[in-house]
């Protein structure tokens, strides 16, 4: 696909293109099996400035575009979902509300070392009983003599018990119908991270439970404005929406290569399985859905890059490709036949980590919810 990509742009690609080839892809499959979070490709990726890339140089990061972040994911996931979800969840969700809500002296504590990639983030919106009713919230915070004691759960919350990770952004209750978000750093007395959820897929990321018991942080760690959490939170999942949307398009990407590949080494009845009409027709199905499902991707974030609203086209974007990477997936595995189902075959470990795409940064149902609610229904 030739977008009228700058320069720049395509310096990204090619840079992401060539460290997912060189570096992720060798031990892609023995990360997966180990469930093994990847510190060293994560360092690299600081390394290469992409672990903030579109945050401002005066911040330490690559002062990149929306669209170059959506294709750096992208490029990661055609690879290994793992380490592309460990780049997204940090960047769309715990750095980018520092930069977008932060105060003057916030940003200039904290986002440096996220910026580079030295330490990671996370954002605790979802809980047991919160997951698509966002507003569900139980976690409770209450002002106490200049802290803010917080106490509740969260679930299935990326990068917050790595290492290297820095805190989370969490979502809570200030008042009666009042939520706010508030940055608890790990380490803090009452905060405490359960072990590596196990998982279908993305098993190299971290996701965690964390819990929260009398946990007071200071009132500066309010994050923007008192009782605005709502606002900001819904803000920070249109954005985050594209590079979920472009983690879509790349593992339909990945797919497709793997089965194109496959077809075409795969002999039957004396000849490639590419040479089967049926397989053709497959693959060139595939092929132009995901032209289909890169343009929407490239569109929403073209339109965030603008200051144009992009909302309704980010929901669209993460519709389509979920549901074209579950489509793509499936018919790859399908090409590979009884080898596609064995672990040891890459579309395996493909087709398990696509699930997550439908789910995430809002279910399907709820893209449609927002979708509907953009077309004034």
């Amino acid at each position: 696909m030739d977008f009228d990509l700058t320069p720049e742009q395509e310096l990204v690609r090619e840079t992401v293109r060539s460290f997912a080839r060189d570096r992720v892809a060798p031990i892609a499959a023995e990360l997966d099996v180990a469930a093994r979070f990847p510190y060293e490709l994560v360092a690299e990726l600081g390394e290469l400035g992409l672990m903030g890339l579109p945050i401002p140089e005066e911040y330490g990061g690559g002062g990149g575009d929306t669209l170059s972040y959506a294709i750096a994911i992208e490029e990661l996931t055609r690879i290994d979902s793992s380490v592309a979800i460990t780049v997204a969840a940090h960047t769309s969700l715990g750095t980018m509300p520092i930069l977008l809500y932060g105060s003057a002296e916030q940003k200039e504590r904290w986002l440096p070392d996220l910026a580079s990639g030295r330490r990671l983030a996370a954002f605790g919106l979802t809980e047991p009983g919160a997951g698509s009713d966002a507003g569900a919230t139980r976690t409770t915070a209450e002002l106490r003599d200049g802290s803010w004691v917080v106490n509740g759960s969260k679930l299935f919350i990326t990068n917050a018990g790595t290492d290297v990770t820095w805190g989370v952004t969490v979502t809570a209750r200030t008042g009666p119908d009042e939520v706010s978000n508030i940055v608890v750093e790990n380490g803090t007395p009452g905060y405490r991270i359960s072990p590596p959820m196990k998982k279908l897929g993305w098993r190299a990321s971290d996701t965690r439970e964390l819990s929260f018991e009398d946990c007071a942080v200071p009132q500066g760690n309010l994050l923007g404005e008192l009782g605005a959490g709502f606002r900001q939170f819904l803000e920070i999942l249109d954005g985050g929406r594209i590079s979920v949307a472009a983690m879509g398009v790349g593992l339909a990407q990945g797919a497709y290569d793997l089965a194109f590949a496959y077809a075409q080494e795969r002999e039957q009845f004396g000849k490639p399985i590419s040479s089967f009409q049926a397989i053709q027709f497959r693959l060139a199905d595939m092929a132009t859905e995901i032209e289909a499902g890169r343009a929407l991707v490239y569109k929403a974030a073209w339109l965030k890059d603008q200051g144009r609203p992009f909302a309704l086209d980010a929901a669209m974007a993460k519709l389509y490709t979920g549901e074209l990477s579950a489509r793509v997936a499936g018919a790859a595995l399908q090409i590979h036949g009884g080898f596609g189902y064995m672990e040891e075959a890459a579309i395996s470990r493909l087709y398990r980590d696509q699930k997550i795409l439908e789910i995430g940064e809002g279910t399907n149902e709820v893209q449609r919810m927002v979708i509907a609610r953009h077309l004034g229904l």
